[in-house]
């Protein structure tokens, strides 16, 4: 009998890889067939799109240096992803092929997992987790790792990832504890042990804990294998001394990442060359090797993606020296970088702002903070501090543009007749001589685009002739015109000035409209040569000069010093205006330039300047005030003799007694404005509403002309809207916002006008079952006698009868009227009956007019004042 032995194989073959596709035999070729299938089929294209997902996220989250660098590149988002779907489709492929490891190929038996790749699967499933920041599914998985394969050679790996997940949640003293007690029981790998150290790091941080952390951190760089993390770390180091002041050790680790070059990825290479340079000591450095190092970091082509960040760090280096151009030159340099940072974008426009700032440059600083706002953080306090800058700089423009203004035209109004037409003489040649500039260049652009258009005509031309030969026989229009006589010129030239013909007919024209003109600018506008041409002059014969006058120039008003002189105020009042506000500008600009900007002599130029052109009598006070304090830092000899002017002739003013302290009972800090606003704040908190309104004008006028008197005027406006209502207090407000528009408070009272008191005028008396109701009752001032009384008797009440903890307070209603009200009553039924109690009751016997109203609508009561609307409609 014949066997065939191939037949017999196949079927013990496959009976042998049945077998091995098992899952539930423990056998050798089972559990390798199912490894080598786990590890070289499923989490090999897994670990594909996990890496790819990892060199995507370092790749997208750019580090800014600008702050402490983190541990691991991986900006993390607000809020914890909960969701069980990966919104990354690289680390949604490697947690779909770890879970199909675990699914298809796990060996569970008898408890004991004999699949060797399987640890690794929920290893990738977790890091996947991770980096996809669904932090909670993923310490699930390394807990899994923990619980079920605690002989896993990744047991160490897995316990650090599940740190950094609890890390991520916020766990950081769990983190210290566990993986401190994880390095002191266990010997591990370098590298391990690198990231344990660092994970340390990173929580430290978190805790503030910078000591511990630079301890842990220098571990980390020693063990770690990667010179990437070594440079990380080392820069993180640096930046850790520069934070804690030691900038000799800073400076030494910044030079440990620039000695690894090419070791080290560019970008760190040159930030720590930046960070170097913010720490150069600028009193015993070495300035030679300074500029060479920044010149050599210029010229290297490997430098160009860093240009910006190069030229801002040296302009840095000239601006602390003070060398404005070639600060300029190099923070404009760094700016046509184009550079993508835009902290270093608003860096530059707020350096460049700051040097025109310290050279009193207002308006031009004004636009580079402009700059600097669009670029920066609205929620960083930079942003608010330029803000705040930026916003003092439009008092400065405002007022130094009027002081300016008015200046000018005071000074030209003082002039005689004849230097005043002399001085608009000479204002009208320049004015000429830049329209005329602006005249050329307008006439050499429209010359530009005309031979574009030319040329594009002529090209469209030539290919039309390629087409048909037939064309474009005729020569090109700037080509030289065919002499007469000439058997080939059959086509003379279109350009003008090449056809005598056409410039002769040219000449006699022009001399027949503009007669004869001198070869000079502003020919149009020169007197008009009454020259008398023969009728023969015409090429034909047949023209006469009587029949066509000559036309004269057309005068431009503008160039006449009329058109100025008839702009000039005529009238006193007129000139008295300016005067005015010339003066109250210049009041402004000194106070400004004295409180807010600190500039003592710009200040002192300013109100000397307005002490010497003769101010209103509110403002010379202030005015010689301010500059006696001035005088106090700058010139003391001065200041003593403003002080003896001030007390000889103002010797019963505010600012005597402040000078000569002769009022003991009153501090020098009460004395100063800022002091009285306050003390009359604080009368206002307390519902001394009346008090207030009956001192506040007094307390404006004393003040006139100083910056707190927007402040004053703003709580007199509160004040009125407590006694008077919406309508008062709308009007009150508006003469806020009119008169100090420039003022804090002018800008916070038209938002409460814009926004507000719309809002307010909406609000009516309602019938509504409402669950808060109150009892009014009419009394006068406090310390009336019959209110003490009414109090007392609500006192007792509360005692004795109050069953839900109702309260009274005492609220000011107008001017005259007030009220004692209780608050806390649910129905108003039940504010009936605790009425009739009072009223009825022996021991209480109230009989002033009281009123139950319901909590919203006395809120409309107060605010509109319009209690005797409200009792109206109660009695329909």
């Amino acid at each position: 009998m014949k066997i065939n032995i191939f037949k017999s194989s196949f079927f013990l073959l496959l009976f042998a890889f049945l077998v091995a596709c098992s899952t539930k035999k423990d056998t050798f070729m089972s559990r390798n067939s199912h490894a080598l299938s786990t590890k070289y089929n499923i989490l090999y294209n897994g670990g594909v799109g996990y890496d790819k997902g990892v060199k995507t996220i370092k790749s997208n989250n750019e580090d800014d240096f600008w702050q402490l660098l983190p541990i691991e590149k991986m900006l993390i988002k607000d809020e914890i992803n909960t969701s069980k779907k990966s919104s990354n489709p690289d680390f949604e492929l490697a947690e779909n092929k770890a879970t199909k490891a675990i699914q298809k190929h796990s060996m569970n038996i008898e408890g004991r997992e004999k699949n060797t790749q399987i640890d690794e699967a929920y290893l990738m499933l977790g890091k996947a987790r991770y980096y996809d920041q669904r932090f909670i599914p993923a310490l699930d998985a390394f807990n899994y790792i923990l619980y079920k394969y605690p002989n896993s050679s990744n047991i160490y790996e897995a316990k650090i990832w599940r740190e950094k997940t609890n890390m991520r949640l916020g766990n950081d003293a769990l983190v210290i504890k566990n993986i401190s007690k994880l390095i002191e029981d266990y010997k591990m790998s370098h590298q391990v042990f690198a990231d344990a150290n660092a994970l340390l790091t990173a929580s430290f941080l978190n805790l503030e804990e910078k000591d511990s952390a630079i301890a842990k951190i220098k571990l980390a760089i020693d063990f770690t294998k990667i010179n990437q993390e070594k440079a990380r770390y080392r820069f993180i180091l640096g930046q850790l001394y520069q934070q804690l002041g030691y900038k000799d050790s800073a400076v030494a680790m910044y030079q440990s990442v620039i000695k690894m070059n090419r070791k080290a990825d560019r970008k760190f290479v040159i930030h720590a060359q930046a960070k170097k340079a913010d720490l150069f000591d600028y009193n015993n450095g070495d300035f030679v090797a300074f500029q060479k190092t920044f010149d050599k970091l210029i010229k290297d082509r490997e430098n160009r993606p860093y240009k910006d960040l190069i030229y801002y760090h040296y302009g840095l280096f000239f601006d602390k020296q003070n060398k404005q151009k070639e600060t300029l030159h190099l923070y404009n340099a760094s700016l046509r970088s184009n550079s993508k940072d835009t902290y270093l974008v608003a860096s530059n426009y707020r350096n460049i702002g700051n040097m025109y700032f310290r050279e009193a440059l207002y308006t031009k600083a004004a636009k580079y903070y402009d700059s600097t706002l669009v670029k920066l953080d609205r929620k960083s306090r930079e942003f608010l501090k330029i803000k705040k800058i930026r916003g003092d700089l439009n008092d400065v423009i405002l007022y130094e543009a009027i002081a300016q203004r008015n200046d000018s035209i005071l000074n030209v109004v003082a002039l005689n007749p004849a230097d005043k037409i002399a001085y608009y003489e000479n204002y009208i040649t320049q004015l000429k001589q830049k329209d005329n500039q602006k005249r050329i260049l307008e006439e050499k652009n429209q010359t530009i685009q005309d031979n574009i258009k030319r040329n594009n005509t002529t090209g469209a031309n030539d290919i039309v002739s390629q087409q048909n030969p037939s064309i474009g026989k005729t020569k090109s229009i700037m080509m030289p015109p065919s002499m007469p006589g000439n058997p080939n010129a059959t086509v003379t030239s279109a350009f003008y000035f090449y056809n005598p013909t056409t410039v002769a007919f040219g000449k006699l024209e022009f001399k027949k409209i503009w007669g004869d003109r001198a070869a000079e600018g502003n020919w149009r506008i020169s007197s008009v040569s009454t020259t008398n041409i023969n009728a023969d002059s015409s090429e034909d014969g047949n023209t006469n000069l009587e029949e066509k006058p000559s036309e004269v120039a057309k005068i431009v008003p503008e160039y006449t010093a009329e058109f100025y002189l008839k702009k000039l105020p005529q009238k006193d009042t007129a000139i008295d205006s300016i005067q005015k506000e010339r003066n109250f500008a210049n009041y402004q600009l000194g106070i400004i330039y004295k409180e807010k900007f600190k500039e003592n002599q710009l200040a002192i130029a300013k109100l000397e300047h307005l002490l010497n052109n003769n101010p209103e009598s509110k403002l010379v006070l202030p005015a010689l005030y301010n500059l006696y304090k001035l005088y106090e830092i700058t010139d003391s000899s001065k200041a003593v003799a403003l002080k003896q002017k001030i007390t000889a002739e103002y010797p019963e003013s505010r600012y005597t007694q402040i000078l000569n302290n002769n009022d003991l009972n009153v501090s020098h800090e009460n004395l100063s404005p800022e002091g009285i606003y306050t003390k009359w704040y604080k009368l206002y908190e307390q519902q001394q509403y009346v008090l207030v309104l009956e001192n506040i004008d007094q307390l404006i006028t004393q003040f006139s002309g100083e910056t707190i008197v927007s402040k004053f005027e703003l709580l007199k406006a509160n004040t009125i809207a407590k006694l008077r209502g919406v309508t008062a207090y709308k009007e009150a407000l508006q003469f806020v916002a009119d008169n100090y528009p420039n003022t804090e408070e002018g800008k916070n009272a038209q938002v409460i006008i814009t926004e507000q008191i719309p809002l307010i005028d909406k609000m009516e008396l309602v019938e509504q079952n409402s669950k808060s109701w109150k009892i009014l009752f009419k009394v006068g001032s406090r310390d009336d006698a019959n209110t003490k009384e009414i109090e007392d008797k609500i006192k007792i009440f509360n005692t004795e009868e109050n069953y839900q903890q109702l309260r009274y307070s005492y609220d000011v209603y107008t001017e005259k009227e007030n009220f004692i009200t209780i608050h806390g009553i649910t129905s108003k039924a039940y504010a009936e009956d605790i009425l009739y109690v009072l009223r009825e009751k022996p021991k209480f016997k109230i009989a002033n007019p009281a009123i139950i109203i319901s909590g919203e609508n006395y809120k409309v009561i107060q605010i509109k004042k319009n209690l005797e609307t409200y009792l109206a409609l109660e009695k329909k």
